[in-house]
């Protein structure tokens, strides 16, 4: 009797065995995903159920190289054709990033507790940030062009957010070779406002948030196209002057630059939107002073904060209309508690924000109750 079930038991579970031998999933061929990311040119997200693939290009100007990561959750079964990609482990618990445009994006998904360490501290406003940066609980890491290495190292984060300017990653190397996991962050290379906004998904990926970074984009998006509307609807286009003078050259936006896309949703008439390029042009005084003398505003007069001052460094800047009226608008004005301009940490995630006051310095009765967020009128 107890030889009949014993043997009916093996038999059940013979048959069992078979049959999760048959049932296991392979792990060999990657299936269709979903792409998250819709507006960002240099960022793709491609979920799948338990793991992301994630491609970032463009890592800067006239870079060919593209980066691919896989995130995935304890456990997941990955692939075998994706074994070749550096893969992280999320949600990440500790995170160092190396740009102030980062900051914003952990506040927003409230996982500033994660970030560990940032090179000069200095430069971060957000007050989260800088409370915990007073409390010892976010390290010094020397500067972008000079990381602290072995600090880091001891460190042990999870992974390294970083950017290259000019292709240059010889510490982020060192790192690599250590053991430390390197995430190359492309977003101010975007052309595009909502472009730049969107690289909020790849810290929502890297903390498994990806609906509440989602659910914050589209926010951001819909107040940013509503807002393109809303210029639309003015009937007058303002001529705009930008830039200041920089040991004897004029540097002013590009016209295909993200400040000059701007101006054109703003319904601005920048007045070197015609020129090609997305960095700075520099030019002479008296060619700017040719085209811009009556420019009806001068908006970003670099980090000049008061029309004295302006003055003060060249007396030549008050045979400009914009200047004769006291129409010039900065983002220099409002710093945070060391010193950091705001504008530089917080724009590029706050597209909306950016436009909207724009709208209301060009066109104020199309924004009556709105007041300015980043900008400020020089006195």
């Amino acid at each position: 009797m107890n030889f009949g079930k014993l043997s009916l038991l093996a038999f059940f579970l013979i048959l069992c065995g078979v049959q999760c031998k048959k049932s296991a999933p392979t792990n060999t061929t990657v299936v269709s995903g979903k792409e998250i990311v819709t507006n960002a040119e240099g960022l793709s997200i491609k979920k799948y159920e338990n793991f992301s693939i994630v491609t970032i290009s463009n890592s800067f100007p006239n870079s060919t190289e593209a980066y691919t990561y896989i995130f995935h959750k304890k456990n997941a079964l990955i692939p075998d054709s994706l074994a070749k990609f550096t893969s992280l482990e999320v949600p990440v618990k500790n995170i160092i990033v190396t740009s102030t445009t980062h900051i914003p994006s952990l506040d927003m998904l409230d996982e500033m507790n994660s970030l560990v360490a940032f090179p000069n501290t200095n430069y971060i406003s957000t007050t989260t940030a800088r409370k915990r940066i007073e409390e010892g609980k976010i390290r010094e890491i020397g500067t972008n062009q000079s990381l602290n290495t072995e600090v880091i190292i001891d460190m042990q984060p999870d992974v390294v957010v970083g950017f290259s300017v000019d292709g240059d990653k010889k510490a982020y190397t060192n790192l690599e070779k250590n053991g430390i996991k390197i995430l190359f962050n492309s977003d101010w290379t975007e052309k595009t406002p909502l472009g730049k906004a969107e690289w909020i998904k790849l810290f929502g990926a890297l903390f498994d948030k990806n609906k509440e970074a989602e659910t914050i984009f589209n926010t951001i998006k819909t107040d940013y196209l509503q807002a393109v509307n809303l210029a639309k609807k003015a009937t007058t286009q303002p001529t705009i002057l930008s830039g200041s003078i920089y040991q004897d050259r004029w540097y002013l936006p590009q016209g295909n630059s993200w400040g000059a896309y701007f101006f054109n949703e703003a319904n601005g008439n920048y007045l070197w939107k015609n020129t090609t390029g997305t960095g700075s042009l520099a030019l002479s005084f008296e060619t700017v002073l040719e085209k811009g003398k009556n420019a009806d505003f001068w908006i970003g007069p670099g980090q000049f904060t008061r029309i004295d001052e302006l003055l003060k460094s060249n007396e030549n800047y008050r045979y400009f209309k914009a200047v004769q009226n006291k129409e010039i608008y900065s983002f220099s004005t409002k710093k945070g508690k060391t010193g950091g301009v705001i504008y530089y940490e917080l724009a590029p995630n706050r597209p909306d924000l950016v436009l909207k006051d724009l709208i209301k310095i060009l066109h104020p009765e199309v924004l009556p109750n709105y007041e300015l967020y980043f900008f400020e009128k020089l006195n």
